[in-house]
């Protein structure tokens, strides 16, 4: 394909952009047909050597050593949650593959590290970069390669779903944020990240069946920044999702992997099925699946939908070789990048996710080969100082009236009311992925999860803290008997009512709720618990430990109620960071991750209970980029607290708002980054592949397990007649390729990271205790499509009293611009920008309308 024919393609693609809707087929679709980019590392973000190294490596590889790296062993086929198979000739064993997102599952001697949504709440890169450090030593130290974690998927679409706690917050530009220090704290530690779950996997309702339409402008601006932030990151893999986008499943969508990810994204490491998420062989494969997990699940005779089914697709043709290299390429070169320096070493698994006991089977679903499985490794070193930091400035104080916060040692006496206050009857991993509520709550339910070593509960943190001050206490445990709770907190200098609300994953179901929060009232009597608790108590202190928001609308109005506190799910030292906030060790910096509404309706955007036709649910995003804090501004609803609200104990000063322009030539479009005159070179291939049958079956005498899934032919005499494939002829065109005009380099152009502005403005203490501040930086891009305002930057500020500081904004080209949809490309339109500067995105400190660039003239807009 000439150079001349290739810019004609890209000509043609470009044409098919025109005039798209949330309810039409993406307009990139109409590249579906394109091949999956082959990644080759080269001026990659840092991937240079590891593609090297990789390269090296995979062209040793015979055909089958090189499906068996691609392809999981099966469920419970060995120790890990997903393992691949091996290449035993060259010595190297399979990887291992473990959730999750805050902490080892499934294992003992590990951390429970707070919530992805706690870290959204601290606003400190700081704190997500050290966290991602901490998880990487403990995953490390367990014998793991890929940790799977973190996530932005769901970012967030709606309050109720399942499993937003587990990512950073519904703005994009946050979770962005968690998501690329988390990875490089991970992947600095000799670990492979996994960004999931890519992508618009919103809800746990119909999660493996749900069609979600989405206009190609929400997509990027809204879910795919993230995973671009990620991309940028250098993260090793990409998790796809269990929903279908526009009909197709996202672990075989064209358009989202091989277009939106490894095109435009130039992602150059490996995407992986969530588990059971591929549907197909060749499907999958053609449209950018590199790892299938946990492996099996197809058809006799192979029970995989790789394996030995990919070893035949490969000789048959159906799925060129060049396919297969690039896939074995990229898992090779994740694991290249990661293991350098200190961590050039990988250790062996040390531990079995499927039992406790010291001696167990090497492969469950077998029950086969029964050794020492579990070394019981401690591997939480001096982490829990971390973690109670991190629980403590994620903390949000929503109110607090006359000062009733922080308490102090002179109190004579306080009782604490409810469940979640209290120790988990028979210990904080009772219940089985953490399904319960019959104790304290400190994280959600599902494969997001993590074994607790310990849980300190608030009762017996605030209990000790009392017993220190010589204060009376009392505890009430039971959330239905509101007699009690009202006698509990009658008469006392304080009433400290806990409350929760919690949410997980679809497989298991919890008080009525599979995953999804059926509403966003508080769980097991807790409104009527803290209504009993302030009726009898008019120093009553709420703490919440919720998923996300609930409706606090009547609480927060109470008199009665002088303080409330979102703690979030904040780890296995939940009970000593809340102690630290309520006692003012720590000055609380949390921030709302997200808006608290008034109503659940507030939020515009629904989530799919009851689908007309269950068998087909279908979901049109037709809110577009105006969710959370965006829906709410553009509706003039007023919420019961804003996005990136939090109260301090004590107060901030701002002045002194200063903008520079940095770039002087910059236009509205960003140029285009030519690599290799804007076209690939062809797809390469490593080594040779034997297409002798023979040599791709089982070595004579070789005893299989059964069911463990395996890279060889069923027989000598299986058949290999190309059977044809739905598949356009494009998908398998091994040929140069265009790069997209939006791409060039891990996370996009690199133009768009160019920093146009930088803002500045001052900061100062004007009480009388030390505190962080949390200055927010919003950008308003003009015109009705837009937002009233965007998260565009944040800072983690601590101050003495009477201390000011100097805080510094960089605006970047992508920060000020919108997704072209007929060029698509970034581009900055010419509608007045105005920049803000707050605590939160309506208490507003500074503003200024941002200078116009070079060749632009901004257009003011009613």
């Amino acid at each position: 394909m000439g150079i001349l024919s290739i810019l004609t393609a890209l000509a043609a693609v470009t044409i098919t952009f025109l005039g798209s809707t949330a309810a039409d087929v993406p307009p990139a679709a109409a590249a579906a047909g394109s091949p999956s980019p082959w990644a080759t590392g080269r001026g990659a973000g840092g991937w240079d050597e590891a593609y090297t190294k990789a390269s090296e490596f995979v062209g040793q590889l015979t055909l089958v050593e090189k499906v068996n790296l691609t392809t999981g062993t099966g469920w419970e086929a060995d120790v890990c949650i997903g393992m691949t198979g091996s290449v035993p000739r060259l010595g190297f064993a399979g990887f291992c593959l473990q959730d999750g997102p805050l902490g080892v599952r499934y294992t003992t001697k590990n951390s429970a590290f707070p919530a992805g949504i706690n870290l959204g709440a601290t606003f400190s890169r700081r704190l997500m970069r050290l966290r991602g450090e901490a998880m990487g030593e403990e995953f490390r130290g367990k014998g793991i390669d890929v940790q799977l974690g973190p996530a932005a998927g769901p970012l967030g679409r709606v309050p109720q779903g399942g499993r937003n706690w587990e990512g950073f917050s519904p703005d994009p530009y946050l979770t962005g944020i968690g998501m690329a220090e988390t990875i490089q704290g991970i992947q600095s530690r000799g670990v492979i990240a996994c960004a999931k779950h890519y992508i618009l996997n919103e809800q746990e309702h119909y999660r493996g069946s749900i069609s979600v339409k989405i206009d190609d402008r929400t997509m990027h601006e809204l879910y795919l920044w993230p995973f671009a932030d990620a991309v940028r990151a250098g993260v090793g893999s990409v998790m796809c999702s269990y929903n279908k986008i526009h009909g197709d499943y996202s672990c075989e969508n064209s358009w989202t992997t091989n277009y939106l990810l490894k095109n435009e994204l130039n992602f150059q490491g490996f995407v992986m099925s969530d588990w059971g998420a591929q549907h197909t062989t060749l499907g999958s494969a053609l449209s950018g699946l590199d790892m299938a997990m946990p492996g099996d699940g197809g058809a006799p005779p192979y029970r995989s939908l790789w394996g030995g089914a990919l070893t035949e697709a490969i000789l048959s043709g159906t799925v060129p070789q060049w396919r297969l290299d690039d896939m074995v390429v990229r898992i090779m070169a994740a694991y290249f990048k990661v293991h350098t320096g200190a961590f050039a070493s990988r250790p062996a698994p040390n531990f079995s996710a499927w039992t406790n006991a010291s001696v167990g089977p090497l492969h469950p679903s077998s029950n086969s080969t029964w050794t020492v499985v579990n070394s019981f490794v401690d591997v939480q070193s001096t982490h829990a100082a971390l973690i109670r930091e991190i629980g403590a400035k994620s903390t949000v104080l929503l109110k607090n009236t006359a000062r009733a916060l922080p308490l102090h040692s002179l109190l004579k006496s306080l009782a604490v009311i409810g469940r979640d206050a209290q120790n988990i009857p028979g210990g904080p991993n009772a219940c089985s992925e953490r399904a319960c509520i019959n104790g304290t709550v400190a994280m959600g339910y599902g494969s997001g999860t993590a074994e607790f070593p310990y849980l300190v509960s608030p009762a017996t943190a605030l209990q000790l803290r009392a017993a220190a001050d010589g204060a009376a206490f009392t505890n009430a445990v039971a959330n239905w008997d509101l007699e009690a709770a009202r006698g509990a907190a009658r008469g006392k200098d304080v009433a400290i009512v806990f409350a929760t609300a919690t949410a997980g994953e679809n497989f298991v179901v919890v008080d009525g709720n599979a995953g999804d929060r059926n509403n966003l009232t508080l769980w097991d009597n807790g409104d009527a618990l803290i209504r009993a608790v302030a009726g009898v108590n008019n120093n009553t202190v709420v703490v919440l430990h919720t998923a996300g928001p609930v409706l606090v609308e009547e609480i927060s109005k109470n008199p009665n109620v002088t303080a409330i506190l979102w703690a979030g799910f904040p780890g296995q030292e939940s009970g000593n960071s809340l102690v630290d906030v309520l006692y003012g060790v720590v000055n609380p910096q949390g921030r709302s991750p997200f808006t608290w509404g008034k109503d659940v309706k507030d939020y515009g955007a629904e989530l799919l209970f009851q689908a007309p036709d269950p068998r087909k649910p279908e979901q049109s995003f037709d809110e577009g980029v105006f969710i959370d804090y965006r829906h709410f501004q553009k509706a003039g609803i007023e919420p019961t607290y804003e996005f990136g609200f939090g109260l301090s104990y004590t107060e901030f000063d701002y002045s002194g708002l200063k903008i520079v322009v940095q770039n002087s030539t910059a236009g509205a479009t960003v140029p285009s980054q030519v690599v290799a005159h804007g076209i690939t070179e062809p797809a390469p291939t490593y080594g040779t592949v034997n297409k002798n049958v023979t040599a791709n079956v089982a070595p004579e005498g070789f005893k299989k397990l059964v069911p463990y899934v395996y890279p060889w032919l069923s027989s000598a005499n299986v058949s290999l007649a190309r059977t044809g494939s739905s598949s356009p002829s494009t998908a398998t065109n091994g040929s140069a390729q265009p790069v997209l005009p939006a791409g060039g380099a891990p996370g996009g152009n690199p133009g768009l990271y160019e920093v146009l502005y930088t803002i500045s403005a001052k900061i100062k203490n004007i009480g009388k205790v030390a505190g962080t501040e949390i200055p927010q930086l919003y950008v308003q891009l003009g015109g009705e499509e837009n937002p009233w305002g965007v998260l565009r930057g944040f800072d983690e500020v601590v101050l003495e009293p009477g201390e000011t500081k100097t805080v510094t904004f960089e605006l970047t080209r992508r920060d000020i611009s919108n997704w072209n949809t007929t060029s698509q490309n970034w581009e900055i339109g010419n509608k007045e920008k105005v920049v803000f500067i707050g605590q939160s995105s309506s208490r507003i400190r500074l503003n200024s309308t941002l200078p116009v660039l070079p060749g632009l003239l901004w257009r003011s807009y009613d």
